[in-house]
């Protein structure tokens, strides 16, 4: 048996990954703060938005099964590419997995080399809560104050603290069918000496939860066609972030909802096949959120209409984020060098990490012999 040659290669020729585990994200979180890690994903997201047209884009990739669904979401500019792999499994829990487990990688372009591959799973919550607030911003009721959460599952944690430290929500009304995901939730929240001052509200039923919200978020998540939200619902001036519909035949809002509201969208291809838009033809009007950041159209036209947020999550936020984690791991000295790539001494020679070590140092002889 030949043993392979080991190659040492010169340290121009090195080239190291960065890995960010779960445990380096959340202690990135825990160094800055929530409130902070949000505002500061809600900024390079609003940054990125506002580059819109930079961005190659696409609609996610996505192999569907009876269990669930796996995805790949890609995105790139002329400097930078990423993807993200992300599953949303509604049964896994019941197996102890998490419905929704992610990774990410971002590369240079220019060369192809991955400078990071990170978690995303903590990370898809956070970005996702930080994209809810850019939206709401832009759409909402300025003097927004009352929230109702309907789906208080692995993310809702995440869209509270979001809404409560950067768009001064003071009150959140919670319903699940699960009343052991509202009281997780609230012991969670309760637990954090950051929401001292925002009241929690078990109700009975999403009807009850909505009553009096300027803002309902819906974010459940049975792989369903689901009408958590209908017309008799509504109320003047209410803002929907529905972030819970995600794929096709899942959704969360009713069709005359939609009709009855001014809808925005991340990324229209994309939202007409997995969002509660799914439900309407292709003629139905919508509006890009990036259109109404830019400046180019109003969000809400007037202080009593209802506005829709149909968020799916689009890969130019997951782009964002790795751009976050990236910047900021590297100021905090977090992660670790990762030798995903193969480091070679002659970049023409593959065959150089498995080459016999007999061969290897009969090279020599048999070049002379030539």
């Amino acid at each position: 048996m030949t043993t392979p040659h080991i190659i040492h290669t010169a340290p121009h020729s090195r080239v190291s990954t960065l890995f960010l585990s779960p445990a380096d994200v959340a202690a990135l979180v825990g160094r800055q703060g929530i409130a902070a890690t949000l505002q500061g994903l809600a900024a390079y997201i609003r940054q990125d938005f506002l580059r819109w047209k930079s961005f190659d884009k696409a609609p996610r990739v996505a192999s569907h099964s009876p269990d669930g669904v796996i995805e790949l979401m890609p995105i790139a500019d002329a400097n930078t590419y990423t993807f993200k792999y992300v599953n949303g499994h509604p049964r896994n829990t019941a197996r102890g997995l998490s419905t929704v487990m992610a990774f990410g990688v971002l590369a240079d372009v220019s060369t192809g080399v991955p400078l990071l591959l990170s978690e995303l799973t903590l990370t898809t919550a956070l970005r996702t809560a930080a994209t809810s607030v850019v939206a709401a911003r832009a759409l909402a009721r300025p003097n927004s104050r009352v929230m109702a959460l309907i789906g208080n599952g692995a993310q809702s944690e995440f869209q509270a603290l979001a809404f409560h430290h950067l768009l001064d929500i003071e009150e959140i009304r919670l319903f699940d069918i699960d009343p052991a995901a509202t009281a997780k939730l609230m012991r969670n929240l309760q637990a954090n000496p950051d929401t001292a001052g925002l009241r929690l509200i078990a109700c009975s039923s999403g009807r009850d939860a909505v009553r009096g919200a300027d803002i309902v978020t819906t974010i459940t998540a049975d792989k369903t066609n689901a009408a958590i939200i209908t017309t008799d619902m509504l109320e003047s001036g209410m803002h929907i972030n529905g972030v819970g519909g995600d794929c096709p035949g899942k959704t969360e809002i009713h069709a005359d909802v939609l009709r009855a509201a001014k809808v925005f969208v991340e990324f229209e291809p994309q939202t007409r096949i997995e969002g509660d838009l799914q439900h309407l033809p292709a003629d139905f009007g919508v509006t890009e959120l990036w259109q109404v950041l830019a400046g180019h159209t109003p969000g809400r036209d007037h202080a009593d209409q209802v506005t829709l947020f149909d968020s799916v999550g689009f890969a130019l936020e997951d782009f964002s984020a790795l751009r976050y984690l990236y910047d900021h791991a590297q100021q905090l000295g977090l992660g670790a060098p990762l030798p995903l790539m193969a480091p070679l001494s002659d970049p023409k020679d593959l065959y150089q990490l498995i080459r016999p070590v007999a061969l290897t140092q009969g090279a020599s002889s048999a070049i002379e012999f030539a």
